[in-house]
C-alpha cells in the first residue's frame, strides 16, 4: 500500500491545528452543557417541579436544539436547602463541565451559590429573587429575567393606595429574606402614596398550621397582604377561609400561583394578586406555553414554568447573537445583558446595568372561566425596574430590605 507524503503531513497538521484550537472552539461541535437547578422535595416543590416543566417543554418545543446546537441538560435537586445547591452547583460545574446554569428558585440558594458563581465564571439565569444579587452585592455573572422579590410589590403597593383607596393594611408573610423583601416592596409604596401598615406576622417556612397566626390578625384592616411562596399560599388561603376570614386578601407574586388554583375553592376567587405573569396574558408565546403545559401536564402555567420558559428564551435570544458560542463565557454574559427580546411569554423583556430585567407587572383578579379559576389581568404597569420610579443611587446607599429596619416599621401597632 502506498501512503503519499503529503497527505500524512497534511492529516498531522489538521489534527495539530485540531489540538491546539481554543477549546471554546472544539465544544462547538458538541452539545451545549446546561445545569439545572430546581426544589422537587419540601414546601418549595411545587414551584420546583412546574420549573422543570416549563424548560423541559420549552427545549421540547425545538427538538432539544437552541441555535443550532444540541442541549445536554443536567438537573439537580437542592430540595430548597442552600448547603445541597452549593453542592449540587460543585458537581455540575467540577464533574459535567456546565457552560451555564438555569435556577435555583429560593433567595437562600442563590446567596448560597454567589461567590462560587463569582469564582468559576458561570452565566447564570436564576429564578430566585435575592434583592442584592442584582443590587449592591450585584453578581456581573447573573442575570435575572423574572423580577427581585420586591419588584412586582411595588406595583401592588400603588394599586392598593391609589385604586383601591386601602389606608390600613396587615402583612403575613414567610419568615426567609424573600418574605422580608417582597413585603418591603408593597409596604414602601403603599405607606409613600398615604396607606399604613400597621402589622407583620412571620410563620416559619414549613408551618405545618397557621391557625395561630390567623388568630393574631387585626380585623380593622381594609386588607391582608400575604407573601408566600411554594404550596404555602395555598395552605393559607384554605385556613384563612375556614377560620372565617374575612378581610380581602392581596397575594404577592407567588401566593395565588397558577400552579395552585387548580387545588383552590371558590374562596379564592376575587383574590388580588401582583406578579410578572398570567397564564391569561394575550401573546403567541404564551399561548403556546399554556397549550403545552394543558396537553403535556392538565395544569395552567404559573410563576415557575413562565421563569424557566422566560430564561429559556432568553438565553436562546443570546445565543443566537453570539453564534451558540455558549463556551465562551465573556460573549454570552454579555450578550444576556444587553438583549431585548420583544416578546417572552411574559412579553417584552430588557435589562438594566446590574442584569436585572425590566419589564410589565400585572395586577390580577382570581375569576372562574370555563369553570376553571384563572388570574385575569385588570392592570398592567409598563416597564417596571427592580428601582420602581425611586433613584437607583439614593436606592442602593439604603440597606437591603429586611425584616427589623428597612422600611421603617414607623406605623405598627401593638
Amino acid at each position: 500500500m502506498n501512503v503519499r507524503r503529503r497527505t500524512v503531513l497534511h492529516g498531522l497538521l489538521g489534527a495539530s491545528a485540531l489540538v491546539a484550537a481554543p477549546a471554546i472552539l472544539r465544544a462547538q461541535a458538541g452539545p451545549m452543557k446546561i445545569g439545572f437547578l430546581t426544589v422537587k422535595t419540601g414546601p418549595l416543590a411545587s414551584g420546583g417541579i412546574q420549573m422543570e416543566q416549563g424548560l423541559t417543554l420549552y427545549l421540547k418545543e425545538r427538538n432539544n436544539v437552541l441555535a443550532g446546537r444540541p442541549v445536554q441538560l443536567f438537573t439537580g435537586d437542592s430540595a430548597g436547602a442552600p448547603a445541597v445547591a452549593r453542592t449540587k452547583m460543585q458537581e455540575f460545574v467540577e464533574k459535567e463541565g456546565i457552560a451555564c446554569l438555569i435556577g435555583p428558585l429560593a433567595t437562600a440558594e442563590a446567596l448560597a451559590i454567589d461567590d462560587y458563581i463569582r469564582d468559576k465564571q458561570i452565566p447564570t439565569l436564576s429564578v430566585a429573587a435575592a434583592e442584592d444579587m442584582t443590587q449592591r452585592k450585584a453578581n456581573p455573572w447573573f442575570c435575572r429575567a423574572t423580577s427581585t422579590s420586591a419588584q412586582c410589590s411595588y406595583a401592588m403597593g400603588d394599586y392598593a393606595a391609589k385604586e383601591l383607596k386601602y389606608k390600613r393594611v396587615a402583612m403575613i408573610a414567610d419568615d426567609i429574606a424573600y418574605g422580608y423583601e417582597l413585603n418591603a416592596g408593597f409596604q414602601r409604596t403603599f405607606e409613600d402614596a398615604g396607606g399604613k401598615v400597621v402589622q407583620k406576622l412571620w410563620p416559619p417556612l414549613n408551618a405545618p398550621d397557621y391557625g395561630t397566626y390567623i388568630a393574631q390578625l387585626k380585623t380593622n384592616v381594609d386588607a391582608i397582604f400575604i407573601g408566600f411562596a411554594g404550596s404555602n399560599g395555598l395552605k393559607f388561603l384554605r385556613q384563612y377561609k375556614e377560620y372565617g376570614g374575612k378581610t380581602p386578601l392581596l397575594g404577592g407574586m407567588t401566593a395565588i400561583d397558577e400552579s395552585l388554583l387548580k387545588q383552590m375553592g371558590d374562596e379564592a376567587i376575587g383574590a388580588l394578586s401582583t406578579c410578572w405573569y398570567s397564564a391569561q396574558l394575550d401573546n403567541a408565546s404564551n399561548k403556546k406555553l399554556v397549550a403545552g403545559m394543558q396537553r403535556d401536564y392538565k395544569v395552567d402555567p404559573g410563576f415557575y414554568a413562565a421563569a424557566t420558559y422566560t430564561n429559556a428564551a432568553v438565553l436562546e435570544a443570546a445565543l443566537k447573537q453570539i453564534d451558540a458560542r455558549i463556551e465562551d463565557k465573556d460573549a454570552l454574559i454579555k450578550a444576556l445583558r444587553g438583549i431585548k427580546v420583544a416578546e417572552t411569554c411574559r412579553g417584552p423583556v430588557s435589562f438594566d446595568k446590574y442584569g436585572n430585567v425590566v419589564g410589565n407587572v400585572y395586577i390580577r383578579k382570581v375569576e372562574k372561566k370555563g369553570g376553571a379559576l384563572v388570574n385575569s389581568v385588570i392592570k398592567t404597569y409598563p416597564n417596571v425596574s427592580q428601582f420602581w420610579s425611586y433613584d437607583a443611587d439614593a436606592f442602593l446607599k439604603k440597606p437591603v430590605y429586611n425584616r427589623e429596619s428597612w422600611p421603617e416599621n414607623k406605623n405598627i401597632e401593638p
